[in-house]
């Protein structure tokens, strides 16, 4: 028969063995926790850039900018103007100098710079001082503003070579120049050709421009577009 001090013994190393698979369990479970949120951090924090074009009404530009895969936002505002703060109707008057633009949040690994770049010039005319189409006004000006070094080089030398092509009858006379203060527009301006597609305007305008976009980019779009 086992002494009491044999049993004993038997009890702590089987407790030893128990607190050991506990603890081991904990550990894993901590490190899976580890993991899905370093995973959920590297989305989170996933790199963005931002781009500012001005091409005409900016329901026009949004409507456009949506639809490409890679663009994770689209905002309408106003930039490049001397009042702070401006409206939709103050700047209408011409008088603020700003200029309508769309700034766009986006993926550079799943579209780059350059190919929004080719984008901004294929949808609008950029041989129209202050204008696109019946949009007449310094607010509807053609106009990139860069951020940095990068985007005003490649925005200067696509210009460039698209003169040197003779791409355009006329001359090029989109304006570059570097980001100032965006100031977001009225609320009813955002997402405005989706909330509204049987509008006038978008009926007449937009769409048939998003349709021709479409068709030129198709490889460019959003599943499902």
């Amino acid at each position: 028969m086992k002494s009491k001090a044999s049993y004993l013994l038997c009890y702590i190393l089987l407790l030893g063995t128990l607190l050991a698979c506990v603890q081991e369990g904990n550990t894993q479970s901590k490190s899976d926790k580890k993991a899905k949120s370093s995973d959920n951090q590297s989305l989170t924090n996933k790199n963005m850039d931002i781009a500012t074009f001005g091409a005409g009404c900016f329901w026009c530009v949004e409507a456009i900018f949506q639809r490409v895969e890679g663009v994770h936002k689209v905002v309408s505002g106003y930039m490049g103007g001397k009042t702070k703060n401006p409206t939709y109707k103050e700047v209408c008057t011409g008088t603020t100098n700003h200029a309508e633009v769309c700034q766009i949040t986006y993926d550079p690994e799943k579209i780059s710079y350059d190919e929004l770049l080719e984008i901004f010039w294929k949808t609008h005319d950029p041989t129209t001082l202050n204008r696109q189409g019946a949009d007449v006004g310094t607010q509807y000006r053609s106009v990139i503003f860069y951020h940095n070094d990068q985007q005003k080089q490649l925005a200067e030398k696509y210009k460039q070579a698209l003169t040197e092509e003779k791409v355009f009858d006329k001359p090029i006379v989109t304006e570059i120049s570097p980001a100032q203060e965006l100031y977001i527009a009225e609320d009813y301006h955002q997402n405005y050709f989706n909330d509204n597609p049987n509008q006038g305007y978008c009926s007449f305008v937009i769409a048939p421009k998003v349709e021709k976009f479409k068709k030129v980019f198709k490889a460019k779009l959003k599943k499902g577009e």
